[in-house]
C-alpha cells in the first residue's frame, strides 16, 4: 500500500477540547487538557455566537480555573474549551500605528483588519538591575512649563494624579502630540465610552494619532 504525502497533508488536524464544569461568579471551572497557567483559551457559548476568550489563572485539582476576557453570558456547564495559545502573546508591527484597538487587538475604529505577522510574549522577565540604563538624558515633552519645572528623563516613569475635570486628558494629549518620541502607546483603561472619542478627536488630534497606538477598554 502506497502512502501519498499530498493526501496526508490534506488530512484535518484533530483538535482537543475541554468542557466547562461550573461557573462561580466570574471564574469558569472546567477540564482543559494540554494547558498551563497563562494559557489563552476560547470558550464556546451554549447558544450560537462567537467564542469568549479566557485565560487560565489557576487549577483546582485537575480542573482549570479560567478568567473570561469578555461577557460570561451564554456560557454554562458543557461549553467547549479550546486552548489557542500556550502562553499569552501579542501581535506587533507598524500596522498598529494610528489605530484604535481593544484589549484583544481587535479594531475599534473603521479601519481595515490588522495583519501582523510578528508576535512577542505578553509576560517577560524584567532585566537585571545591573543591566538597566541610567536615566541621564532629558525627554522633551513639548510643554515648556513641564520641561522647566518638572523635567522628565528618557526612560523615566511618571504619574499624573488629579481630580476629574481638571485637564489630565488635555495634558496627555499635548504630550502625545508634541513630545520628542517616535511612537506613543496610549492605554485608555476604565474610561467612559463617550470620553474616548473626545480624547482622540479633541485632545490627541490627527497629528498625534498618526504616531500613536490607542488601546481602549472602557468601563461601560
Amino acid at each position: 500500500m502506497s502512502i501519498r504525502l499530498d493526501d496526508i497533508a490534506r488530512l484535518s488536524t484533530p483538535r482537543v477540547y475541554g468542557k466547562v464544569r461550573r461557573i462561580v461568579g466570574l471564574v469558569v471551572e472546567g477540564y482543559c487538557p494540554h494547558s498551563s497557567v497563562g494559557s489563552l483559551c476560547e470558550i464556546s457559548p451554549l447558544e450560537p455566537g462567537p467564542p469568549i476568550p479566557a485565560e487560565i489563572v489557576g487549577y483546582n485539582n485537575d480542573q482549570a480555573l479560567l478568567m473570561p476576557l469578555g461577557e460570561v453570558r451564554g456560557l454554562g456547564p458543557g461549553s467547549l474549551i479550546r486552548v489557542i495559545k500556550e502562553s499569552a502573546a501579542i501581535r506587533v508591527g507598524e500596522g498598529l500605528l494610528g489605530r484604535v484597538i481593544d484589549g484583544m487587538e481587535q479594531p475599534l475604529d473603521e479601519g481595515p483588519s490588522l495583519h501582523l505577522a510578528e508576535t512577542t510574549p505578553l509576560y517577560s522577565l524584567p532585566p537585571s538591575p545591573m543591566q538597566r540604563k541610567k536615566i541621564n538624558q532629558p525627554l522633551d515633552l513639548g510643554i515648556r512649563a513641564i520641561n522647566a519645572m518638572l523635567t522628565c528623563g528618557l526612560g523615566q516613569r511618571m504619574g499624573i494624579m488629579a481630580g476629574s475635570g481638571v485637564g489630565k486628558s488635555v495634558l496627555l494629549g499635548m504630550m502625545a502630540k508634541y513630545a520628542k518620541a517616535d511612537i506613543n502607546v496610549i492605554a485608555l483603561i476604565g474610561e467612559r465610552g463617550r470620553e474616548v472619542r473626545e480624547f482622540i478627536e479633541r485632545d490627541l488630534g490627527e497629528e498625534g494619532l498618526k504616531r500613536s497606538i490607542i488601546v481602549v477598554v472602557t468601563s461601560d
